[in-house]
């Protein structure tokens, strides 16, 4: 079952911590490819200093103030895409961070797309599951509550607490407040073995 936009009206922890056990599912050429969601970070809105919405509305993140549920894909750094999905109110620019997903279906396209890595490292990390499932720029804003949009997130496994560590987000950079920067504001499945890194 697809998760619907009610869900995503959750603040963006607790839409974090709920994706992980979910499948991110991408539809490519008639094909299913997908992964059950092991890791997130939450961008919790304007007074986030580590969200690109901490500086108000940009064409880039121009999908951070899109409805609950929409996908905001941006290109870090001029060569990975990464894929968040939007959260809380209309006009409060939230989102949460796909950080790692554990592949499900369409293996064989996953090696296709990551021949040059063993399958460990398909999509243990938010640039590498994006390539493993093709997605880039032509998938930004998208409602990700339907299969229309190729791309969406189903119900999947609830992992208990006791499963769950929390923890600092990664790779924020040096100017960023201690506050922000020491937020606990990452969830990951323990002992998953896609989890990108299990501490910062």
């Amino acid at each position: 079952m697809i998760i619907q936009a009610d869900f995503y009206h959750q603040n963006a922890a607790s839409v974090a911590r709920n994706l992980l056990g979910a499948t991110l599912v991408r539809q490519l050429n008639g094909q299913r490819i997908s992964g059950m969601i092991v890791e997130t970070e939450a961008y919790t809105g304007l007074e986030d200093e580590a969200s690109h919405a901490y500086r108000g509305r940009t064409l880039r993140n121009k999908p951070m103030w899109d409805t609950a549920g929409h996908s905001y894909l941006y290109l870090n750094y001029g060569v990975h895409w990464l894929l968040n999905v939007t959260c809380e109110a209309d006009n409060h620019p939230a989102a949460v961070l796909l950080r790692a997903i554990e592949p499900l279906d369409g293996l064989s396209i996953m090696a296709h797309h990551r021949s040059d890595r063993p399958a460990l490292e398909w999509t243990n990390g938010p640039g590498k599951l994006t390539i493993a499932l093709a997605l880039d720029g032509s998938l930004n804003m998208v409602d990700m509550t339907t299969t229309a949009s190729n791309l969406w997130i189903e119900r999947g496994q609830s992992i208990p607490d006791e499963d769950i560590s929390v923890g600092p987000r990664v790779g924020l950079g040096k100017r960023i407040s201690e506050q922000w920067l020491d937020a606990p504001l990452r969830w990951w499945i323990t002992t998953n073995q896609y989890v990108s890194r299990s501490e910062r």
